[in-house]
């Protein structure tokens, strides 16, 4: 990586938006990672659930202040909150939704067959998420993601993504699984010791941060004050000695 950033003089890609979900275990204060799979982008390293927008995120009703939140566009926002809730539920089967009559009732487990032939045909887009809510009577808990950061990956990447982070509990009754196909291993980890897994900058620095909170309640009340709108783009320096630094 420091090689192609020392060495990088080109046009820089477009950066494509994307969400991503720090997905929270309430009781344990750990978080779940996946191992991307080698044939993924960034591949090998260990990351949070999510993905980039896709057109068919555009849900239907949600919080107004989104555009505010997250800095963009009301349109683009909207999309950003439906592509993570959407890629949380493909990666990890966990759905942040609750009954239309009833929208402080959580969804439940959401892991028998039906629901996974209902996951695995979002996953191809054969099914859209506002269409599996409408037919379950269900509506998306956007309230229950927390806007953390903003990151942008580094010009000399030749794939590259704006990516909002968010945090997210773990609903009660629903439990992650490695069902996308696209990851070699998962695990819930300490946010403060993710010892030696290879990870990329904002993936640890977002750990870094949620381990300075004691408590999940200390945690949703630190959210409030983050700021996921200015984007956080990691620059590769080198020092007199020939080393290499990362400033973010």
């Amino acid at each position: 990586m420091a090689r192609r950033a020392l060495a990088f003089d080109g046009t820089p890609a477009p950066a494509r938006p994307a969400a991503t979900v720090v997905l929270l275990n309430p009781q344990t204060l750990q978080v779940y990672v996946l191992k991307r799979a080698g044939t993924m982008v960034f591949g090998g390293v260990h990351a949070f659930p999510g993905g980039r927008v896709d057109p068919t995120d555009r849900p239907g009703t949600l919080r107004p202040d989104w555009d505010r939140r997250l800095g963009v566009p009301d349109e683009e926002a909207r999309a950003v909150v439906g592509a993570a809730i959407r890629e949380l539920f493909e990666e990890t089967g966990v759905l942040l939704a609750g009954r239309a009559d009833e929208p402080d009732r959580m969804a439940g487990d959401v892991s028998g067959a039906e629901w996974e032939a209902d996951r695995a045909a979002v996953a191809r887009r054969e099914l859209s998420m506002t269409e599996l809510l409408e037919r379950r009577g269900l509506r998306l808990r956007d309230d229950l993601l927390l806007p953390w950061a903003r990151w942008i990956t580094p010009e000399f990447e030749p794939k590259r993504f704006d990516t909002w982070f968010f945090v997210a509990l773990l609903p009660e009754a629903q439990t992650p699984r490695d069902v996308s196909g696209e990851a070699d291993g998962t695990a819930w980890i300490d946010p403060g010791a993710p010892g030696d897994l290879s990870m990329l900058p904002p993936t640890r620095v977002t750990l870094a941060q949620l381990a300075a909170y004691a408590s999940v309640d200390d945690l949703v009340a630190g959210s409030a004050t983050r700021d996921a709108t200015v984007p956080v783009m990691p620059r590769v320096r080198q020092l007199g000695d020939g080393g290499v630094v990362v400033d973010i």
